[in-house]
Protein backbone atom coordinates (compact mmCIF):
# COMPACT_ATOMS: atom_id res chain seq x y z
CA UNK A 1 0.00 0.00 0.00
CA UNK A 2 1.69 3.36 -1.25
CA UNK A 3 1.72 5.80 2.04
CA UNK A 4 -0.48 9.33 0.97
CA UNK A 5 1.22 12.50 1.45
CA UNK A 6 -1.36 14.52 0.33
CA UNK A 7 -3.79 15.47 -2.24
CA UNK A 8 -4.97 17.85 -4.57
CA UNK A 9 -8.39 17.83 -6.34
CA UNK A 10 -6.70 16.37 -9.70
CA UNK A 11 -3.96 14.24 -8.32
CA UNK A 12 -2.59 11.62 -5.25
CA UNK A 13 0.95 12.83 -3.59
CA UNK A 14 2.69 9.78 -1.96
CA UNK A 15 5.97 8.69 -0.92
CA UNK A 16 8.40 6.82 -3.58
CA UNK A 17 8.52 3.25 -3.20
CA UNK A 18 11.02 1.28 -5.29
CA UNK A 19 8.24 0.10 -7.77
CA UNK A 20 8.60 3.65 -8.99
CA UNK A 21 12.19 3.10 -10.72
CA UNK A 22 10.84 2.73 -14.10
CA UNK A 23 8.26 6.24 -14.18
CA UNK A 24 11.34 7.62 -12.51
CA UNK A 25 13.52 6.72 -15.41
CA UNK A 26 11.08 7.95 -17.93
CA UNK A 27 10.84 11.44 -16.23
CA UNK A 28 14.22 12.18 -15.35
CA UNK A 29 15.80 9.90 -18.52
CA UNK A 30 14.16 12.18 -21.12
CA UNK A 31 16.53 14.48 -22.50
CA UNK A 32 14.42 17.07 -23.14
CA UNK A 33 12.87 17.95 -19.88
CA UNK A 34 15.89 17.56 -18.05
CA UNK A 35 17.77 20.05 -20.30
CA UNK A 36 15.70 22.59 -17.48
CA UNK A 37 17.45 20.32 -14.52
CA UNK A 38 20.87 20.84 -13.00
CA UNK A 39 23.46 20.22 -15.47
CA UNK A 40 21.07 19.37 -17.99
CA UNK A 41 21.48 15.68 -17.94
CA UNK A 42 19.38 12.63 -18.26
CA UNK A 43 19.62 10.37 -15.49
CA UNK A 44 20.50 6.93 -16.26
CA UNK A 45 18.72 3.86 -14.30
CA UNK A 46 21.55 3.60 -12.04
CA UNK A 47 21.16 7.39 -10.74
CA UNK A 48 17.54 6.65 -10.65
CA UNK A 49 17.68 3.62 -8.01
CA UNK A 50 20.29 5.67 -6.57
CA UNK A 51 18.12 8.50 -5.89
CA UNK A 52 15.18 6.59 -4.09
CA UNK A 53 17.66 5.15 -1.72
CA UNK A 54 18.81 9.01 -0.97
CA UNK A 55 15.06 9.52 -0.86
CA UNK A 56 14.25 6.94 1.63
CA UNK A 57 16.82 8.53 4.10
CA UNK A 58 15.48 11.82 3.84
CA UNK A 59 12.35 10.22 4.77
CA UNK A 60 13.95 8.91 7.73
CA UNK A 61 16.12 11.99 8.68
CA UNK A 62 13.33 14.62 7.58
CA UNK A 63 9.96 12.83 7.20
CA UNK A 64 9.94 14.95 3.26
CA UNK A 65 11.84 14.33 0.30
CA UNK A 66 10.71 13.72 -2.99
CA UNK A 67 6.85 12.25 -3.47
CA UNK A 68 5.17 10.49 -6.89
CA UNK A 69 2.45 12.40 -8.41
CA UNK A 70 -0.47 10.03 -9.44
CA UNK A 71 -3.54 11.71 -11.01
CA UNK A 72 -7.08 10.25 -9.19
CA UNK A 73 -8.11 7.05 -10.95
CA UNK A 74 -4.89 6.09 -12.46
CA UNK A 75 -2.00 4.11 -10.44
CA UNK A 76 1.04 5.41 -11.93
CA UNK A 77 3.41 8.15 -11.28
CA UNK A 78 3.40 10.96 -13.76
CA UNK A 79 5.60 13.08 -11.88
CA UNK A 80 7.64 13.96 -9.10
CA UNK A 81 7.82 16.90 -7.03
CA UNK A 82 9.33 17.21 -3.38
CA UNK A 83 10.81 19.00 -0.67
CA UNK A 84 15.09 18.67 -0.50
CA UNK A 85 18.20 20.08 1.20
CA UNK A 86 20.55 20.00 -1.93
CA UNK A 87 23.87 19.44 -0.75
CA UNK A 88 22.50 20.12 2.63
CA UNK A 89 21.70 23.74 2.40
CA UNK A 90 19.31 25.13 5.25
CA UNK A 91 16.77 26.17 3.24
CA UNK A 92 14.20 23.61 1.72
CA UNK A 93 14.05 23.46 -1.75
CA UNK A 94 11.27 22.41 -3.88
CA UNK A 95 12.03 20.36 -7.22
CA UNK A 96 9.14 19.10 -9.29
CA UNK A 97 9.68 17.16 -12.87
CA UNK A 98 6.67 15.74 -14.85
CA UNK A 99 5.99 13.63 -18.29
CA UNK A 100 5.83 15.64 -20.89
CA UNK A 101 2.96 14.61 -21.76
CA UNK A 102 1.25 16.27 -18.58
CA UNK A 103 3.06 19.90 -19.29
CA UNK A 104 0.43 22.72 -19.29
CA UNK A 105 -2.68 21.35 -17.40
CA UNK A 106 -2.11 23.25 -14.55
CA UNK A 107 -1.06 19.52 -12.45
CA UNK A 108 2.29 21.46 -11.80
CA UNK A 109 0.90 24.34 -10.22
CA UNK A 110 -1.61 22.72 -8.34
CA UNK A 111 0.61 19.68 -7.16
CA UNK A 112 3.08 22.69 -5.96
CA UNK A 113 0.59 24.93 -3.97
CA UNK A 114 -0.56 21.44 -2.04
CA UNK A 115 3.07 20.28 -1.26
CA UNK A 116 3.94 24.34 0.24
CA UNK A 117 0.67 23.81 2.12
CA UNK A 118 2.04 20.30 3.14
CA UNK A 119 5.32 21.36 4.42
CA UNK A 120 4.35 24.41 5.81
CA UNK A 121 1.71 22.55 8.14
CA UNK A 122 2.98 19.64 8.79
CA UNK A 123 6.77 20.22 9.30
CA UNK A 124 6.45 24.03 10.10
CA UNK A 125 8.60 24.90 6.95
CA UNK A 126 7.82 28.77 6.10
CA UNK A 127 10.53 29.63 3.73
CA UNK A 128 11.22 27.47 0.56
CA UNK A 129 12.82 28.32 -2.32
CA UNK A 130 13.09 27.14 -6.10
CA UNK A 131 16.17 27.10 -8.59
CA UNK A 132 15.27 27.22 -12.45
CA UNK A 133 17.44 28.06 -15.39
CA UNK A 134 16.96 31.73 -16.19
CA UNK A 135 14.98 30.66 -20.01
CA UNK A 136 12.52 28.31 -18.72
CA UNK A 137 9.90 30.61 -18.78
CA UNK A 138 6.86 27.36 -18.17
CA UNK A 139 8.33 26.88 -15.03
CA UNK A 140 8.60 30.21 -13.66
CA UNK A 141 4.89 30.40 -14.62
CA UNK A 142 4.36 28.28 -12.30
CA UNK A 143 6.45 29.28 -9.29
CA UNK A 144 4.88 32.79 -9.91
CA UNK A 145 1.24 31.37 -10.08
CA UNK A 146 2.31 29.13 -6.86
CA UNK A 147 2.79 32.28 -4.97
CA UNK A 148 6.88 32.33 -4.99
CA UNK A 149 8.59 35.29 -6.20
CA UNK A 150 11.65 35.96 -8.17
CA UNK A 151 15.13 36.55 -6.40
CA UNK A 152 18.36 37.65 -7.87
CA UNK A 153 20.54 35.77 -10.53
CA UNK A 154 23.14 33.69 -9.73
CA UNK A 155 25.66 31.02 -11.02
CA UNK A 156 25.61 27.82 -9.99
CA UNK A 157 28.23 24.76 -9.11
CA UNK A 158 28.23 24.55 -12.52
CA UNK A 159 28.93 27.98 -13.87
CA UNK A 160 25.75 28.54 -15.10
CA UNK A 161 23.40 31.57 -14.08
CA UNK A 162 20.19 30.35 -12.08
CA UNK A 163 16.98 32.32 -11.45
CA UNK A 164 15.82 31.78 -8.08
CA UNK A 165 12.46 31.72 -6.87
CA UNK A 166 11.51 33.02 -2.97
CA UNK A 167 8.40 31.81 -1.09
CA UNK A 168 7.34 32.84 2.24
CA UNK A 169 4.03 31.46 4.20
CA UNK A 170 2.32 34.27 5.98
CA UNK A 171 0.39 32.14 8.14
CA UNK A 172 1.44 30.12 11.41
CA UNK A 173 1.02 26.13 10.61
CA UNK A 174 -1.45 24.67 12.56
CA UNK A 175 0.31 21.61 13.42
CA UNK A 176 4.01 19.92 13.41
CA UNK A 177 5.15 16.36 13.01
Amino acid sequence: MFEKVFETERSLVRRWCSADLDELVKVYGDREAMKWVGDGRPLSESECREWLVVTFRNYKRRGYGMFAVELKGRPRAIGFCGIVHPGDQEEPEVKYAYLRCCWGQGIATEVLRGLVAYGTEVHGLMDFVATTAPNNCASHAVLKKAGFLPGELFTDEHGDLTQPFLYHATQTPSSKA
